[in-house]
C-alpha cells in the first residue's frame, strides 16, 4: 500500500485492488476534508466569475456603444476583443501552468482580471474599453485551465473528482446565463460600468485567499516549453476565431475572413507536424489521439457551441420578437441557468450509474429534444411557458453532457499532464462559445434575408432556421461520440 499527496496537500492511501471494486466500495463513503471544501469553494468562485465575464456585456452592448461612441458595426469587437485571447492562448497557458506552477498562473490571471476590469469600468474611450476586454480575455486564458487543473489534482480520480467536476461544470455553464441576467440588472439599475467593476473585489479576495489554502502544484518534468508548437497553435486559433467571427459578421464571402481561415488551416496543420517531431511537445500526439481526449472534447465542443448560441437566439427572440427589455430577457433566461445548475448537481450521480459515454450521449440527446420543442415558438407571448420549460430541460441535459465531457477528457492522465488536459478542455469550451454564436447568427440572418419580408415574422423565421441547425448539430455530436467512444469511457 502506497501513500500519495494531492494538490491540496492531503495525504491519501492508494491501495492495490481492482479499480472497479474500489470504485463501488468507495463511492458511497467518499467525503471531502474541510480543507478540500474550502479549496473547492475558492476554485469554483474563480471559475464562476470568469464564466460570467464572457456574457455579462452581451445584453448591454447597445448601451455601452452609446455611452462611449462605438458605431453599430463596431459593437461586435467588444465581444471579439475578449474572445480572441480567451480562445487563442488557453492551450499555451494550460501547459505553462504544468511547468511554471498552477497556483502561480491562477494568481497571475486574477491580477490581470482585476486590472482589465478596472480599466474597462473606468474607460472613457473605445480604445481603453477594448484594452480592458483584451486583458480580461487573456486573464481567462491564464486562470481557467489553472483553476481547473488545480481542481482535478486536488481530488483523486473517482467519486470526489466527479462531484467536484459536477459543481464546476454547473457553475461554469450557469455563469454564462447568470452573466446575461446580471448584465441586464446592473445596466438597468446602476450602470454598464459595474459589469466590469464588480470583478475587482472578487479577484482581490481570490488573490488573498489562494496562497493560504492551495499549495503550489506543477509537474516534475522540467522540459522546456515547445516554442514552435506554442507559436503555431496560438496563431492558428487566433486566426480561426477571427475568421469565423468575421464571416459571421460580414458573410462567408468576406475576403479577410477567408484569408484568416486559410491561415488558420496552415498554422494548425503545421502545429500537428511540429508536435510529431518535437522532443518535448506542447501537446503530445499520444495525448491528442487518446480516444477519451479526442471524442470527449468533440462532445464538449458540441455541447458548448450549441447551448451558448441557443442563448443568443433566445435573446434575439425575446427582445426582437416579443419586445422584452434587457432586464426581462435576463430574468427569463435565468430559468435556463437554473436548469444547468440542476444538471451539474445531478451529473455525478448519473455518471456513477451509467458511465461517461452514456452520460455524455444522453445529455446531448435530452438537450436536442428540448431545443427541438422551441421550433413551436410563435410571434406572441402565448408560448413563453414553452420557452421556459424547454430551456430548463435543455440546460439540464447540456450540463449533464458538459460534466461528462470534463470527466472523460481529463481521465486516465497523470497529474503532470492535467494542465494540458484541462487546457485542451478549456480551449474546446472557449473556441466553441466563440464560434457557435457567429455561425448561428449567420444562419439566422441568411434565412431572414431569404424570406424577403420585414418585421418580426422574418426574424422569427431566421431564429427557427438556426434552431433547427442547432438541433441537427447536437444530434450529430451525440451520434459521433456514441459511435467512436464506444467501450472506451
Amino acid at each position: 500500500m502506497t501513500t500519495v499527496t494531492d494538490a491540496a496537500g492531503t495525504p491519501c492511501e492508494a491501495p492495490h485492488r481492482p479499480a472497479a471494486t474500489a470504485s463501488r466500495r468507495d463511492a458511497g463513503r467518499a467525503r471531502m476534508t474541510s480543507r478540500q471544501k474550502l479549496i473547492l469553494i475558492l476554485l469554483l468562485g474563480a471559475q464562476f466569475m470568469l464564466a460570467i465575464d464572457f456574457s455579462i456585456l452581451n445584453v448591454a452592448l447597445p448601451v455601452v456603444g452609446g455611452g462611449l461612441g462605438f458605431g453599430l458595426d463596431d459593437l461586435q469587437w467588444i465581444a471579439t476583443a475578449f474572445a480572441l485571447p480567451a480562445a487563442g492562448f488557453t492551450l499555451l497557458f494550460g501547459r505553462i501552468a504544468d511547468l511554471a506552477g498552477r497556483r502561480r498562473m491562477l494568481l497571475t490571471g486574477m491580477m490581470l482580471l482585476a486590472a482589465g476590469s478596472l480599466l474597462g469600468g473606468l474607460a472613457t474611450t473605445p480604445a481603453l474599453l477594448l484594452t480592458g476586454r483584451v486583458l480580461q480575455g487573456l486573464a481567462t486564458a491564464i486562470a481557467t485551465p489553472a483553476a481547473l487543473s488545480l481542481l482535478t489534482t486536488s481530488f483523486t480520480e473517482g467519486p470526489l473528482r466527479a462531484r467536484a467536476l459536477g459543481l464546476s461544470g454547473a457553475l461554469m455553464s450557469a455563469g454564462f446565463t447568470v452573466g446575461a441576467v446580471l448584465g441586464g440588472v446592473l445596466t438597468d439599475l446602476l450602470s454598464w460600468r459595474w459589469a466590469f467593476l464588480i470583478n475587482v473585489p472578487v479577484a482581490v479576495l481570490i488573490l488573498v485567499l489562494t496562497p493560504m489554502l492551495i499549495r503550489e502544484s506543477r509537474t516534475e518534468d522540467r522540459a522546456r516549453l515547445d516554442v514552435p508548437g506554442a507559436v503555431t497553435v496560438t496563431g492558428g486559433l487566433l486566426a480561426l476565431v477571427y475568421g469565423i467571427t468575421g464571416a459571421g459578421e460580414n458573410g462567408w464571402g468576406d475576403v479577410t475572413a477567408l484569408a484568416a481561415l486559410a491561415l488558420a488551416a496552415v498554422l494548425l496543420v503545421s502545429f500537428w507536424l511540429v508536435e510529431r517531431r518535437s522532443a518535448a511537445p506542447l501537446a503530445p500526439p499520444r495525448v491528442l489521439t487518446k480516444p477519451t481526449v479526442t471524442w470527449g472534447n468533440v462532445g464538449g465542443f458540441v455541447a458548448f457551441a450549441t447551448e451558448t448560441s441557443l442563448v443568443f437566439l433566445m435573446t434575439l427572440y425575446l427582445q426582437r420578437v416579443l419586445g422584452f427589455s434587457p432586464l426581462a430577457t435576463g430574468l427569463a433566461l435565468g430559468v435556463l441557468g437554473a436548469g444547468t445548475f440542476a444538471g451539474g448537481l445531478a451529473a455525478p450521480h448519473v455518471l456513477s450509474r451509467i458511465g461517461g459515454r452514456r452520460t455524455l450521449v444522453s445529455g446531448l440527446v435530452l438537450q436536442a429534444a428540448a431545443t427541438a420543442a422551441l421550433l413551436a415558438l410563435g410571434g406572441t407571448r402565448d408560448a413563453l411557458a414553452l420557452l421556459l420549460v424547454a430551456t430548463f430541460i435543455g440546460g439540464f441535459g447540456n450540463l449533464v453532457a458538459i460534466v461528462a465531457f470534463m470527466g472523460i477528457a481529463t481521465s486516465g492522465l497523470p497529474d503532470g499532464e492535467q494542465g494540458l488536459a484541462t487546457g485542451l478542455a478549456t480551449m474546446t469550451q472557449q473556441v466553441a462559445i466563440t464560434l457557435g454564436i457567429p455561425i448561428m447568427s449567420a444562419v439566422a440572418t441568411a434565412r431572414t434575408h431569404a424570406l424577403g419580408a420585414s418585421g418580426t415574422d422574418a426574424i422569427l423565421g431566421g431564429i427557427h432556421a438556426a434552431t433547427l441547425v442547432n438541433v441537427a448539430l447536437t444530434v450529430a455530436g451525440a451520434a459521433v461520440v456514441g459511435l467512436f467512444l464506444r467501450g472506451r469511457a
